[in-house]
């Protein structure tokens, strides 16, 4: 529950909602309608004066559910990059060309890289929902254990699933160019 004040005077003849409802319920002759303050109208819709006692954060008979992880036990974690969030930004060239709208990597701790058998900087193709991406790995000491955090809403990363959900990591073999 929030109450707030206004702190300007309303411009020329601009009135509060509740105000005008007031008015248009007593137009229309529909009882209900004669509140003298925003404070009467909050009393009325609450019933009562000690709201505070009823508010509280405790959930009973609640569980949260954990989704499944992938073969390997590992999560995506996702986000929309500020450079591909809307039509006028992804078209925007100067934007684009900045650092914050570089691709998206593969992003995960330490310990997960070492597991997975992979470096700093190699190809990765993460597979969820039936799609693939190719990216590159980047450590990320920040990240949850057994968590790859991968953007979303890229060309890159499109054919994947959900933002969040199971995945899996493999390395991309890497062709060696035979020597002439």
């Amino acid at each position: 529950m929030q109450s707030f004040a206004g702190v300007v005077q309303p411009l020329a003849e601009t009135r509060p909602a509740w105000k005008v409802l007031r008015v248009l319920g007593n137009l229309l002759g529909i009882t209900g309608f004669d509140y003298d303050s925003s404070e009467a109208v909050l009393k009325d819709a609450l019933g009562s004066d000690d709201v505070a006692a009823r508010l509280n954060n405790r959930l009973q008979n609640f569980a949260v559910e954990r989704p499944g992880a992938g073969a390997a036990g590992i999560e995506r974690i996702g986000e929309v990059p500020a450079y591909q969030a809307d039509a006028i930004v992804r078209r925007a060239a100067s934007l684009q060309q900045t650092r914050d709208a570089a691709a998206p990597v593969a992003a995960m701790n330490g310990e997960l890289l070492s597991r997975l058998g992979l470096r700093d900087g190699d190809q990765v193709k993460i597979t969820q929902g039936g799609g693939t991406a190719v990216l590159s790995a980047a450590r990320d000491e920040k990240l949850p254990a057994n968590c790859v955090r991968v953007a979303a809403g890229h060309p890159l990363t499109a054919a994947l699933g959900g933002m969040v959900g199971a995945i899996t990591v493999e390395r991309v073999a890497q062709l060696q160019k035979a020597a002439v």
